[in-house]
Order: structure tokens, then sequence, then C-alpha cells
């Protein structure tokens, strides 16, 4: 059994709280105004507080709000009202509405800012969205030219096929080096015996490649806490801050709509379906369900009708990365087979059934029968010959652009109840996403449009849903009754 930890006594564990004082030194370490002549200095600076702020835990937003912009505010200068338009410009949601607003009580209390700071407010425009790839598909690097205020600029990502898609490395490029830029990296791996080609992407295409390459470089720092270290190198700030700040530039593009039905786009897999498929083959490898060398080779034999029947599984079934949980409590008989538990989760979580999608058990991946995915059929296997007892666990994942993942956890045991009609919901919290949102990173960006009269794509998310304002999808309504009426529909 491993030991409890040992209890952190800093201030941040300890429940104290940074004085003004502390918060203010940041300021003269982060924002030298005579120095700078260019916003995006200042955008680097607010990343650089964002990511430091990030690595101490999930509370940070709270404490910019509640501690850090008042500060900054209180200060009333002009260093602290550009990095209070720094905030605003890389940060979203509530941080950067309260950077936002602060920032303008300064200017209108007169406050003083240098001439370049306006443009923090002009808007962000792409030029030109590229994909570099070779013949196989295999994509080492998107670059977006991005121009503000008659200011360009070229923000580019690293990926890495054989690491999930994930980003590797983000460059910060002047627009008049980008075509030397350009031109060497074209060289190098041409010099390689890599045969390079460039394609021009839409930019909703582009806003959803870089998503899902940052999300997948994202999930895997977070199981590598040395991986956290890296907010500058001896080149200038790190991967962490460009990472800010590259998602602060493709917020402005549009969304990709996927077509229903499947994961093909002009007839070839997308990029983002490429990464988020290469992902789930490769959580195997990651740590899936169970490793491949140590998984059992016999599944066991379904049920006999000498047996007796099947006791009541209770499973939980929770959507991995949502924030705050998704997740539904529902009873079935443990003789379900894999593929009738796939349409139960597509009804408790208002799928469409519309994608393909995989179980991953300690005896293998089912689903769809597909020999070069190695899945097996889901018709032909049982869950409780995939869960043998409580506490067994299963990964189930659908849609493999978005890559909705959800846990299966097997709960209780329970004897049949004779006055009780299965399958049906007996818990869960909140509403599912809609199809096509974008996977979780997308999800939380919708709620936060819909929540937001304001913001440029409101209406567009609006229009989008079929909604006539943003009352008509309420994020935290749950109702287990409907739920389990819905599963009890005949079909």
């Amino acid at each position: 059994m491993v030991g409890a930890p040992e209890e952190c006594d800093c201030p941040n564990c300890a429940g104290a709280q940074p004085t003004p004082e502390q918060i203010g030194d940041l300021l003269p370490q982060s924002v030298d105004i005579d120095a700078m002549q260019d916003p995006m200095e200042v955008e680097i600076a607010a990343s650089m507080l964002l990511a430091i702020g990030a690595a101490l835990g999930d509370d940070f937003d709270r404490a910019l709000q509640d501690l850090f912009v008042p500060t900054f505010e209180a200060q009333a200068t002009p260093a602290a009202r550009a990095m209070l338009a720094g905030i605003a410009s890389v940060a979203d949601g509530e941080v950067r509405r309260a950077g936002a607003e602060a920032a303008r009580r300064l200017a209108d209390a007169g406050v003083d800012a240098p001439p370049w700071l306006a443009e923090l407010d002009a808007p962000v425009t792409v030029e030109e969205c590229i994909r570099f790839a070779d013949p196989a598909g295999e994509t080492f690097l998107l670059a977006g030219r991005f121009q503000r205020a008659g200011r360009c600029h070229v923000v580019a990502v690293t990926l890495d096929d054989c690491d999930c898609g994930a980003a590797g490395q983000i460059l910060l490029i002047d627009a008049d080096r980008w075509g030397e830029a350009r031109e060497a990296l074209l060289s190098d791996l041409h010099a390689g015996g890599v045969d390079v080609t460039e394609e021009k992407l839409r930019p909703a295409d582009f806003r959803r490649a870089v998503e899902d390459a940052l999300n997948a470089r994202a999930d895997h720092d977070r199981s590598d806490p040395e991986a956290l270290d890296e907010l500058v190198d001896e080149d200038g700030p790190g991967y962490r801050v460009l990472a800010l700040l590259l998602r602060s530039r493709i917020r402005t593009l549009p969304v990709a709509r996927r077509r229903r039905g499947h994961y093909l786009q002009d007839g070839e897999l997308d990029v983002a379906s490429i990464s988020a498929l290469l992902d789930l083959l490769a959580s195997g490898r990651r740590g899936g369900a169970v490793p491949a060398q140590r998984r059992p080779t016999n599944l066991p034999a379904k049920r006999k009708k000498s047996d007796g029947p099947a006791p009541i599984y209770q499973i939980k079934v929770s959507l991995r990365g949502a924030r705050p949980p998704i997740w539904r409590r529902i009873e079935v008989p443990a003789d379900v087979t894999l593929a009738r538990l796939h349409e139960l989760i597509q009804v408790a979580f208002g799928w469409n059934d519309s994608h393909l999608h995989v179980f991953e058990t300690p005896y293998g991946s089912f689903g769809r029968p597909d020999a070069d995915l190695g899945h097996r059929a889901a018709s032909r296997v049982t869950l409780e010959q995939v869960a043998r007892a409580v506490g067994d666990k299963l990964r189930y994942t659908y849609d493999f652009g978005d890559n909705w993942e959800h846990d299966i956890l097997v709960e209780k045991a329970l004897d049949r109840d004779a006055s009780v009609t299965y399958p049906r919901c007996v818990g869960g919290r909140r509403a599912a996403p809609p199809e096509d949102c974008g996977g979780v990173w997308g999800y939380a960006e919708l709620v936060e449009i819909l929540a937001d009269p304001t913001h440029p794509e409101h209406q567009d998310r609006l229009d989008w849903l079929d909604l006539d304002g943003p009352t008509g999808f309420d994020p935290a309504r749950f109702d287990a009754k409907a739920v389990t009426a819905a599963l009890q529909r005949p079909r």
C-alpha cells in the first residue's frame, strides 16, 4: 500500500493568499514599458503569468480575478494597464472579461499607456494557413500567418504523428523572416529524403488541427511532471507560454463543422481525424485498459442458461476530461452485449450514433469488426465477459475525430428486482455535449460562447444548434427519469 503523501506547508497548500505587494512584484519583472515596441511583448508577459499560474492548480483562474487583476488595477500605472490589457488579449472566459474591464477603467481614469497598446483592441485576422505533410499524410508542421493593426507574424507548430499527433515545438516568426524560415525547413526535410508537400487549409480546419495537436500535448504533459517546466528556454519563451499565445490566435478562427456519419473529408482523413485515430490506436501503449503484453488471451465463456439469470450491474459511465464532470449511472443486465451497451450509452448521453466507436477491455478491443484496427465484433461479447467483478473498468470511445472517451466502472452487482424494468438510469450529472462540437475542449469553449452574448461567435453557435436563444441549451441540465424513459423506449 502506498503511504499517505506528506502534507505540504507552502502558502498555496496551506491556504495562504499572496499579498498585494507580492503580486505587485510581478509587474516590474514582466512589463518594462520603456523597452517594449510591440503589443505582442506584453501578450507574452501575460502568457508567462498565466502559464506559471496554470502549474499551481485549478484555482488560479479565481485568484486572477479576485487577487491579481484588482491588485494590478489598484496600482494604476502604465505597466499595470498594459499587463491587464495583455491578460485580456491572451486569456479567455471570465479572466478575459475581468482583465478587459479593469484595463478599460484605468484608461477612463486617465492612466497613460504607450501608443501601441491600442493595437490589442484591433481584431486578429488570418491571412494564410498552411500544412506541411508527406505523401502518406504525415503532418510535420502547421503554420498560420496572422495580422493585427498592420503587424504580421507567423505562428508555427511542429507535430509528431508517432506520438499521437502531439505538438512538439511552437515557433513565433516575424512575417518578414517567414519566407526564409520556410525555405530552410523544406530544404532540411528534402535533404533528409522526405518528400514534403505544402497544402493550404481552411481557417476552420487549421484551428481543428492545431487544437488537436495542443490538446494531445497537454494530455501527455499532465502525466509527465518534468514537461511542466517549459516556461523559458535559451531562445526565449518556452512551449507552455507560446501555447497560450497560439490558443489566443486560433480562438479568432471559425470552428470546423464535421459532416455527420463519418470522419472523411474530400475523400481523405482530415488532419484532426488522423491525430485522434492515432491517439486511439496508441492508447494501449500509453496505458489503456490493460497493456497489450499483459492482456489475458482467452475471453471468458458466455453465461449459459443453466447458470441462471445474470445479475444487474450498476455501472457509472463518465466522460473523460469533462470539467465539471459529466456522467451517467445506469443499471443493466450483466449479460448485455457490448453492441447493446453502445446503444444504451448513446441514448444516455444524447449521442446520435453517427460515428465509429470502440470498447477497450482487458480482453481486447470491440466495436464494428475491423481487422486493420484490431476491433472484434461488439455484438458477440457481453459486458460480464469483459468486466467480471465489481471494480472492473472499461474504456468506451465514440467518434474518433472528437474523441469522446468514457470510463465505465462496474460499481455494484445487484439481485434483480421483479418490480423494476431494466435498463434504467439512477443518477447522473450535467447535459452531454452536442455532437461534432470539437471534443471536451471544443465543448468548454461552446459553453463559454453561449453564455456570452457579446462574443463575436455567439449567434453563429446558436444558429448551429438551431436555438432561438442561449437558454435553449442548459449545460447543467440532467433528468434521470427522462433518460430512463429514453432507455426503455422500444426500438
